[in-house]
């Protein structure tokens, strides 16, 4: 196999069965972008609260899987396009880079995204076959995903808008203007950590979504609403996501 690590360092001809998984987790992306006229996919970058940083995908349904990924509490790392896995086949060399590797809380998971028409052809089912045996021969875990429900997907895609920590941490409010973190924000400011306590406190397990919105009438609602969204999104509190999100969507508590 082959990784590519820092300030373009190949690294050619690694024994898949005991390549470090710490070098697999520093791997920079293998491919880079491909611009041409008339691409049918759709390339970008996605800053991801897991990672802290950007993460790349060459799809929308790449950055759909991005989405859950950086949702998932369980997924602690992401990396795109982490390897070249090389492996003789029914007597041939065959060549195959994953899409995404993800630390878990249950081990490394590697995972291909493609549509899932694709996923039922022979040319991709046959790749994905010899590279599920190959991960799994280490005792990883390995996903062919393809596209989630809708209704899911919208949903998770809108609560991403409020995952960023950072924008709800006081040393942010203490930099831009030495604000004490209980007075209220500059008005064009989204979020407020000084909310976050005060909604965790009024909140409670069987309340609506509408309810959670109303809970600190004395508050600017845009930044409750914002402050409750992001602990949504933080799974401090749990929906059924499999329908679209509305005032009428019952909040249960995590723990």
């Amino acid at each position: 196999m082959c990784v590519r690590l820092a300030e373009d360092e190949v690294r050619e001809d690694l024994a898949w069965e005991s390549v470090p998984l710490e070098m697999l987790y520093a791997a920079e992306p293998w491919r880079t972008f491909r611009w041409y006229m008339g691409q049918k996919h759709y390339s970008g970058s996605y800053w991801s609260s897991t990672q802290s940083d950007h993460v790349i995908y060459e799809s929308r349904l790449e950055l759909a899987r991005l989405l859950y990924a950086d949702f998932d509490r369980d997924v602690t790392g992401i990396v795109a396009q982490p390897f070249l896995l090389r492996a003789e086949v029914d007597g041939a060399l065959r060549r195959h880079i994953p899409d995404y590797l993800m630390a878990t809380t249950a081990g490394p998971l590697v995972v291909d995204v493609k549509p899932r028409h694709w996923v039922a052809g022979p040319e991709h089912a046959f790749t994905f076959s010899w590279t599920r045996e190959a991960v799994e021969a280490r005792g990883w875990c390995y996903e062919a995903w393809s596209e989630p429900p809708d209704a899911e997907l919208a949903n998770v895609r809108f609560l991403a808008g409020y995952r960023r920590d950072w924008l709800f941490e006081p040393d942010l409010l203490e930099e831009e203007g030495d604000e004490a973190v209980d007075e209220e924000p500059p008005p064009d400011r989204l979020f407020d950590p000084a909310i976050l306590d005060d909604v965790r406190d009024r909140v409670v397990d069987g309340e609506t979504l509408g309810e959670a919105f109303a809970c600190l009438p004395e508050r600017p609602a845009p930044l409750v609403r914002a402050a409750v969204l992001h602990l949504l999104w933080k799974q401090q509190w749990l929906t059924d996501l499999s329908v679209p999100l509305s005032a009428r969507s019952v909040l249960r508590s995590a723990s």
